[in-house]
């Protein structure tokens, strides 16, 4: 089953079906000769796994572990839902003690101060619906969403945070920047999704940075943002995507704008990378080559119209009867 039917039957939709092969706890089993993900009945099994461990309440990283680990019992997931939640008590506690210390203050903005601690109340709501309401609710400061994107664990909620965030002004990025520092993976990879909504060129400068993260996720996730930008330094991830996947449909569309915005080079380096390639690399390398100019992809896919894999010259050959016509 290709993407949409399997979003159509499971309802789960096809963006978190992306992000669960993106983060490994689901991948399709297969590829069309497109590119196109190809999932099996075993792959669709899984996934309504994912889903009932989610309604219970499990952050993608708790779940990651349970499939992972055939040890895991129903009593540790418990208990581990039970520490997230004496932590949320704490973190209410706090805002509580913050609510009576702006009661007790007599200040001339006191209005403004308890809407802004009554927006934090909501976001740090245990509901993940009343956190979203909250993001997309008028009065948020560029600090105050940018503490909570950094934050929150629940995909929806985080995409309605970053949508504010990237409304709320130039601040914006400043306050991020901070994120990709964190020795916390998960916040530094919160920080680049949030920064890659937001069109600021100084956004784009911190993205670059984080293209030498030491999380392939955090790599990956800004090559793919300044890559489609037109910036040359995603370069080299980019490529290094396409060779191991899952994310080289995306990476070569990245490249295949940078090719055209002027970056030399890049056939060369694909065509450099075929000897140590395996089967299913060098077919990914000829796919990638489909959107690059015709004139640099045209004579590294002729040499791998000659592969020794019949599916790769097959993939080669089919590109460049695709690019030719292109260019008739």
């Amino acid at each position: 089953m290709l993407i949409g039917e399997v979003s159509r039957r499971s309802g789960v939709s096809a963006r978190m079906l992306r992000h669960y092969d993106t983060l490994g706890l689901v991948r399709p089993t297969g590829r069309t000769s497109g590119g196109y993900r190809e999932y099996s009945a075993e792959d669709f099994e899984r996934i309504l796994h994912v889903e009932g461990l989610r309604s219970l309440g499990l952050s993608l990283r708790q779940i990651e572990r349970a499939l992972q680990d055939p040890g895991a019992t129903p009593s540790a997931l418990v208990g581990e839902l039970i520490e997230q939640a004496e932590r949320r008590l704490v973190r209410e506690q706090e805002l509580l003690d913050r609510l009576r210390a702006v009661q007790q203050r007599d200040s001339p903005a006191w209005e403004d101060a308890l809407q802004i601690v009554a927006l934090l109340g909501a976001l740090t709501s245990r509901n993940p619906t009343k956190r979203q309401r909250a993001a997309l609710a008028d009065g948020g400061t560029p600090a105050t969403l940018a503490a909570a994107v950094l934050t929150e664990g629940e995909l929806n909620t985080a995409g309605a945070l970053r949508w504010a965030l990237a409304r709320s002004g130039p601040e914006a990025v400043a306050h991020l920047a901070s994120g990709l520092d964190s020795p916390d993976v998960e916040v530094r990879r919160r920080a680049v999704r949030a920064l890659a909504a937001l069109p600021d060129d100084r956004a784009a400068a911190l993205l670059v940075r984080a293209l030498a993260d030491p999380d392939a996720d955090v790599r990956q996730h800004a090559a793919l943002t300044v890559g489609a930008r037109g910036v040359p330094a995603a370069t080299d991830t980019l490529i290094a995507m396409v060779l191991d996947g899952p994310n080289d449909v995306e990476a070569a569309e990245a490249l295949g704008v940078l090719a055209r915005e002027g970056t030399d080079g890049i056939a060369a380096r694909l065509s450099t990378a075929v000897p140590d390639a395996g089967s299913s690399g060098r077919r990914r390398i000829a796919q990638a080559l489909a959107e690059l100019p015709p004139q640099q992809a045209i004579p590294v896919l002729t040499e791998l119209s000659h592969d020794r894999d019949p599916s790769v010259a097959l993939t080669a050959t089919s590109v460049i009867r695709t690019l030719a016509d292109g260019r008739n």
